[in-house]
C-alpha cells in the first residue's frame, strides 16, 4: 500500500507538473530582504553625508545586507540551472535581460558625457568660466589613464581566450584566462586609486567645477563597474575551477563577458573624450553684459 501511495504520489506530481519551455521560480525571500538591504545603505548615505553619528553604521549593514542577499540569489539561480530548469526559451530571456541592463547602463553613462560636453562646448554666459578651473592641472592622458587603456585592453583579450576555452570544454585553461582577467581588473582599479590620490593631493578635486564633478562622476562610476565587472568574473572563475561551465550553456559566464566587454568600450570613450580631449582643451569665457 506505502508503494502504491508513493507511485500515486508522483503520478500526481508529474501530472500537475506545467508542461512549457518557461521557468516559475520558487517563492523568494531575497527581493524584499534586497530591498530592506538597499534602502538601508542609500538611506544611510545620506545620514552620513548630513552629518548624521550612525550614518557610517547603517551605510555598513545596509552593505552587508546587499552582499548577503547578492550571494544567496546568485546561488540560488546557479542551482535552478543545475537543476535543468533553464531551458533554451529561459536562457534566451536571460540574455535578453543582460543586454536590456547593458542598455541600461549605456544611458547612465550618457549622461554624464552629455554633463561634461555641456560644459566643454556650452560654458554659461552669466559669469566667468575657466576650463579647466585656474590653478588646476588635469590628469595627463598619456600618463596612467594610458596605461589603464591598455590593461583594459588585455584583459578584454583574456576573457575572450577564457570564452574560447569554455567552448571548448577546456575549465582548467578557462580558469587560467580568468584568473589573468581578475588580476588585470585589480591592477586597473589600483592604478585608479593611485591616480585619485594624486590628483586630489593637487588640488583636483569634486569641487573643482564641472570639468572636476563630471570627470570624477563618470570616471569614478567606472571604476565601481570595474570592480563589480572583477566580481562577476571571480564568480565565473570559481566555477570553472569546480568544473560547471557547458560548451553549449554558460549564460553566465556569457553575461560577464559582455559586460566586461561593455566596461572596455566605456573606458575607451573616456580615454579619448575625457581624459584626452577635455584635459588639453582651454578655454575662459567673460560675462554678457
Amino acid at each position: 500500500m506505502a508503494a502504491t501511495a508513493d507511485v500515486a504520489h508522483h503520478g500526481d506530481h508529474a501530472h500537475h507538473k506545467p508542461k512549457h519551455d518557461y521557468h516559475l521560480v520558487d517563492p523568494s525571500p531575497w527581493p524584499l530582504i534586497g530591498s530592506i538591504a538597499a534602502l538601508l545603505l542609500t538611506g544611510g548615505g545620506v545620514m552620513w553625508m548630513h552629518g548624521a553619528a550612525a550614518g557610517p553604521w547603517v551605510v555598513l549593514l545596509g552593505f552587508l545586507g546587499v552582499a548577503y542577499v547578492m550571494v544567496r540569489w546568485w546561488r540560488d539561480v546557479l542551482r535552478e540551472s543545475s537543476r535543468g530548469d533553464h531551458s533554451a526559451v529561459v536562457s534566451r530571456g536571460l540574455r535578453i535581460g543582460m543586454v536590456l541592463f547593458i542598455t541600461s547602463e549605456v544611458f547612465f553613462f550618457f549622461a554624464f558625457f552629455w554633463a561634461f560636453f555641456w560644459g566643454a562646448l556650452v560654458p554659461p554666459e552669466t559669469y566667468a568660466v575657466s576650463w579647466p578651473p585656474e590653478g588646476i592641472e588635469p590628469v595627463p592622458a598619456f600618463d596612467i589613464p594610458f596605461l589603464n587603456t591598455l590593461i583594459l585592453l588585455l584583459s578584454g583579450a583574456t576573457v575572450t581566450w577564457a570564452h574560447h576555452a569554455i567552448r571548448e570544454n577546456d575549465q582548467q585553461t578557462a580558469f587560467k584566462a580568468l584568473a589573468l582577467t581578475v588580476a588585470l581588473g585589480v591592477t586597473f582599479t589600483l592604478f585608479q586609486v593611485y591616480e585619485y590620490v594624486h590628483a586630489i593631493h593637487e588640488g583636483f578635486t569634486l569641487q573643482s567645477g564641472i570639468f572636476g564633478s563630471t570627470f570624477y562622476m563618470a570616471t569614478g562610476f567606472h571604476g565601481f563597474h570595474v570592480i563589480v565587472g572583477t566580481t562577476f568574473l571571480i564568480v565565473c572563475m570559481m566555477r570553472a575551477w569546480y568544473g560547471t561551465f557547458r560548451p553549449d550553456k554558460h549564460v553566465g559566464f556569457e553575461a560577464a563577458a559582455w559586460y566586461w566587454h561593455f566596461v572596455d568600450v566605456v573606458w575607451l570613450f573616456l580615454f579619448v573624450w575625457v581624459y584626452w580631449w577635455g584635459g588639453s582643451l582651454r578655454f575662459t569665457t567673460t560675462p554678457v553684459g
